[in-house]
């Protein structure tokens, strides 16, 4: 498995707008068609908008009756979703007279922006929507929108805008940070073809105060005040300013103008020009004074007429002047002096690679306000640490891509002046705890005094990042069942306690500059020990550095420390050398190889041919090949997986992800890895009938000296296995028999549609599929196993793509098999074989059948691969030579996933119950003319106990050169008459005749031995 992706939603607070509700009528109406959206806004408290602070969707009831909307929601997909649809609001019960219009709020992108006007409907579960293209619909239930298209009797209304992939007829055009879409005739037209429809304005949301717009009346409509506002004004310090706003109504006069909302002393309206006719301009200045501190001055200015309408426009006054870090951060969630140019000056504390962090040596005091501040300069910053620096730019709000919050900072430096140098800032003293504000120490050197836990190392060798937290986060579903509170309590703990330990570049760490110490050292890549490797689940302390915010591995945003001195990390996870558990008589293991393929991505494969390729349902090509591109990367990864194997030294192994190409690779494996033990210790177990049509199959590999195939493999070929389980019985030496089957369920990557899309219930994609598996699994392949074996004893191994509590494994368990992870691992920690997001959790599984549990002594994850960098793997993919040397021919990163390891201690198909017998022998008598002799035993039960059978007895020792004529089988060498398959109570007697062939006349002798079970 290559990828997870996982998202668990945490119930919101609920808003209740009673204004807007008491205003609201609430007959019983029919649900009427005539409800449509009106008007979309999606840039709301963007960084680049100075509207409004909130996202909002306006819907209008263009027909002649009013609309009751109950259990209704408003969706959102974005531009390119086939899938689920990412955002759901569901509405409370309202009521539409025609001709109104409602206002729903969905969710900001920041602050500093004028609050939409009310009445307005808040969500109890709002969404953030695109500011430039998507879809949204209109919906008459709260089902789940799937699709790029959606139809439907439910579906009252949907456009996209964009470059959406979908649409009612043809798409709307885009919206921007100043720009909303518009229904034509104030919300009248409806043709079904969103271009056709929809035009772009500057965002004027209505709500169910605005004034009416009947749709086909036959009075003329009075048309509405059009303003005409720049939208900012932009001085000096110290220098006035003013602007020139004009609006002008097609059919009544414009005569008064108001700052509406943000009006400060030192801004003022001039006198108003009124409009000298319908239809003429009206035009005051809006006037900034001198006095006026730098910063950012949002303003809403309202125009009125002579017919008692009115009309807003946004306009924001920036300031541009002097002022202290702590200014410039402000107490809030954005800057003050948002899109404004400012000076300001620090001690430059730490540089990275396109910027540098300063910091008031002093502060202000103020707990709530950050002290440092972040310089952008896009190139390697000429500063020196320890510089005092008067530096000039535009403070931004800068947002990373899919963030929910900014991060502020300096850019479009226009002066930078060095006022001293070998200055230093003392660190603030700080102890991370799950849940802290860090937006505090936002940019602000820090010393962390607690130890923290490595939780992630995937994005160390391309990012140079390790995720940090306190302790080791489990995924909530490894734990509890999905979408129960404590699952969610998890989750939301978990999102709270991180923290990503950076290395100051944003690109792949460079190598070192030769001469270098070691490899190591050489590599470039942070944080490596001198043994090549740091894991997760070792400490770190003496964390001093920078607080940071940004884009991080796997696409996602947190908080960071860019460190400005080397921390200290302890081995607290050491590597095992192999896989601790107690001794049984059998050991059975469970290893994904990640797409061990001898085909490459280049076309060659591993005898050395050019020209091949790897099938893939009907087709067969390079690149359906999946693993190494090319025969170096082959062998890296070959002597990894032997290693791996080797160490294991199991009796049974079951395999996931190697080449589906009959059994050429996993023959090649096998060849491999008995010349790496020097004997041939393993076999492979032939493939069943059935391997599937992915590119990779499942196989299992085995010691003939410990253990005996019972017949051939199975194998379930059912079309909901992409990717069929296989089943071999194996006999041990003592007689015991036992079936392992090897899964490897649907993967949680590549989101299916409806059931098989991200719930957000933290199962991730394609949930249904996996558990129509588990089904199939539980319902026919267990018992046709059992039934093939004459054997309950079942273990159900391999990578299920399921955590410990998720449907598929909870399926199974209700069905009777027995958790080995959750038995032997779980008292004393937590049972992971895979990290994702810097959570863990076991997708690989040891089930065990009711019979077998009781033959279970012990089961565990040898951590050797889930825990390690990716970059010392043996992918040489974006590695630099350094980087690739790091490489060492051990077991450690053979794949994502641990193995997993299981010790049976079985019990032997036959007990030795001679003692519990009498036995009373009765002379020969002989058939001359047959030469055949015979006797008769009587065998008493004298133990004072019943004996279960079947019962045989054993002739051990018998006269060379005689036969037993009437044997039921041999056992080893020796001949054995069955005697009785029902249970033999106490005191019983059984009598049974012996025949011999003794053609020479031999005396006959042999010594009894009376076993119980089957042989």
């Amino acid at each position: 498995m290559k990828k997870l992706a996982a998202t668990l939603h945490v119930p919101g607070r609920l808003t209740v707008l009673a204004a807007l509700m008491a205003g609201f009528a609430s007959p019983a109406m029919a649900v009427s068609p005539d409800l449509v959206i009106s008007q979309v806004y999606g840039a709301g408290g963007n960084a680049n908008t100075t509207f409004f602070t909130h996202d909002y969707i306006e819907i209008f009831n263009r027909g002649s009756a009013p609309v009751t909307a109950e259990g209704w929601s408003v969706q959102y997909g974005s531009a390119t979703s086939t899938g689920a649809w990412s955002g759901k609001s569901a509405l409370p019960t309202f009521t539409i007279e025609p001709g109104q219009y409602v206002l729903i709020q969905q969710q900001s992108g920041g602050t500093g922006q004028p609050a939409l006007p009310t009445p307005v409907i808040v969500p109890q579960s709002g969404f953030n929507m695109s500011g430039t293209t998507g879809k949204v619909a209109l919906v008459r239930d709260t089902a789940t929108l799937s699709g790029a298209t959606p139809t439907g009797a439910n579906i009252a209304d949907l456009v996209g805008f964009g470059t959406a992939n979908g649409a009612e007829g043809t798409r709307a055009p885009a919206m921007s940070a100043s720009l909303a879409l518009f229904r034509a005739n104030g919300g009248c037209a409806d043709s079904d073809d969103n271009s056709a429809d929809f035009a772009t304005g500057a965002p004027a949301p209505r709500t169910s105060a605005s004034a009416r717009n009947t749709c086909g009346a036959t009075v003329p409509q009075a048309k509405p005040i059009v303003p005409v506002c720049p939208a900012s004004l932009a001085i000096e310090q110290g220098q006035p300013g003013a602007l020139l706003l004009r609006a002008s109504d097609e059919d009544s006069i414009v005569d008064g103008a108001v700052i509406a909302s943000g009006a400060v002393p030192g801004i003022s309206l001039g006198s108003l020009t009124a409009a000298s006719a319908n239809g003429a301009f009206a035009s005051v200045n809006l006037q900034a004074g001198a006095a006026l501190a730098s910063g950012s001055y949002p303003l809403v200015i309202r125009f009125t007429n002579n017919a008692g309408q009115e009309a807003t426009c946004p306009v924001n006054v920036s300031v541009s002047g002097a002022a202290t870090i702590a200014q410039i951060q402000g107490a809030g969630a954005a800057s003050p002096f948002a899109n404004v140019s400012v000076s300001t000056q620090g001690v430059v504390t730490h540089k990275v690679s396109n910027g540098y962090f300063i910091q008031d040596a002093n502060g202000d005091g103020d707990p709530a306000t950050s002290d440092g501040l972040f310089v952008f300069t896009g190139t390697a910053p000429a500063v020196a640490v320890g510089d005092l620096v008067r530096v000039k730019g535009t403070i931004v709000e800068y947002r990373p891509t899919g963030a929910l919050r900014t991060y502020t900072e300096m850019k479009d430096i226009t002066g930078t002046d060095v006022l001293g140098s070998g200055n230093s800032v003392t660190p603030a003293n700080i102890v991370f705890e799950p849940g802290m504000d860090l937006a505090r120490y936002e940019a602000m050197l820090v010393n962390i005094s607690n130890s923290l836990t490595v939780n992630q190392t995937n994005y160390l060798g391309d990012r140079g990042e390790l995720t940090l937290s306190v302790g080791r986060r489990e995924t909530a579903t490894n734990r509890f069942r999905p979408g129960t509170p404590e699952a969610l309590t998890l989750a939301a703990a978990n999102a709270r306690n991180e923290l990503v330990l950076d290395d100051s570049w944003f690109v792949t760490p460079p190598p070192a500059t030769p001469p270098c110490a070691d490899v190591v050292a050489c590599s470039g890549i942070p944080y490596l020990g001198q043994d090549g490797t740091v894991r997760a689940g070792d400490s770190v302390s003496n964390l001093v550095g920078v607080v940071d915010f940004g884009a991080i591995g796997g696409g996602r945003t947190a908080f960071k420390i860019q460190p400005t001195m080397a921390p200290s990390f302890t081995r607290s996870n050491p590597r095992l050398a192999a896989p601790e558990l107690p001794v049984g008589n059998v050991k059975v293991a469970s290893a994904n190889v990640l797409n061990f393929f001898t085909t490459f991505l280049d076309g060659a494969d591993a005898w050395g041919r050019t020209g091949q390729g790897c099938k893939v349902g009907s087709t067969t090509r390079a690149s359906n090949c999946r693993g190494a591109d090319n025969m170096a990367e082959f062998v890296r990864q070959r002597d990894k997986i032997v290693n791996e194997l080797k160490a294991i030294d199991a009796d049974v192994v079951g395999l996931m992800e190697i080449q589906n190409n009959d059994d050429i690779a996993v023959d090649y494996l096998v060849r491999q890895l008995n010349a790496a033990i020097g004997a041939d210790a393993y076999a492979y177990v032939p493939k069943p009938a059935s391997t599937g049509t992915d590119a990779i199959r499942v196989a299992m590999i085995y010691k003939p000296a410990r253990v005996a195939l019972a017949g051939g493999a199975l194998s379930d070929g059912d079309a909901v296995n992409n990717r069929p389980p296989m089943a071999q019985t194996f006999k041990a030496g003592n007689g015991a028999k036992f079936s392992v089957i090897v899964n490897h369920l649907k993967s949680k990557g590549g989101c299916g549609s409806g059931a098989n899309a991200d719930l957000g219930d933290g199962q991730s994609c394609n949930n249904a599929t996996r558990v129509q598996q588990a089904q199939r699994l539980a319902s026919y392949f267990i018992p046709h196993v059992v039934a093939s074996a004459g054997d309950p004893d079942v273990l159900v191994i391999g990578d299920m793509n399921a955590h410990g509590f998720e449907d598929p494994i909870h399926l199974l368990n209700q069905a009777g098999l027995v958790n080995q992870l959750e038995r032997f691992v779980r008292p004393s920690g937590i049972p992971y074989s895979y990290v994702f997001d810097g959570e863990s959790g076991y997708l690989d599984h040891a089930l065990a059948s009711t019979s077998l549990d009781a033959q279970v002594v012990g089961a565990t994850e040898w951590h050797t691969n889930a825990d390690e960098p990716t970059v010392i793997d043996y992918n040489t993919d974006a590695k630099s030579a350094a980087a690739q040397a790091l490489f060492k021919n051990d077991a450690f990163r053979s794949s994502d996933h641990d193995p997993v390891v299981v010790a049976l201690n079985l019990a032997p198909a036959q007990l030795d119950v001679t003692a519990a017998f009498r036995e009373e022998r009765s002379g020969l008598s002989v058939d001359r003319k047959a030469n055949k002799f015979s006797a008769t035993i009587t065998l008493t039960n004298t133990s004072g106990a019943a004996i279960d059978g079947p019962v045989h007895l054993l002739l051990t020792g018998l006269t060379e050169g005689v036969t037993l004529d009437n044997q039921s089988g041999v056992a080893g060498n020796e001949p054995y008459v069955s005697v009785n398959n029902a249970t033999i109570p106490a005191g019983e007697k059984i009598t049974l005749k012996v025949v011999f062939s003794n053609p020479r006349r031999l005396g006959i002798g042999f010594v009894s031995k009376i076993l119980s079970g089957s042989i």
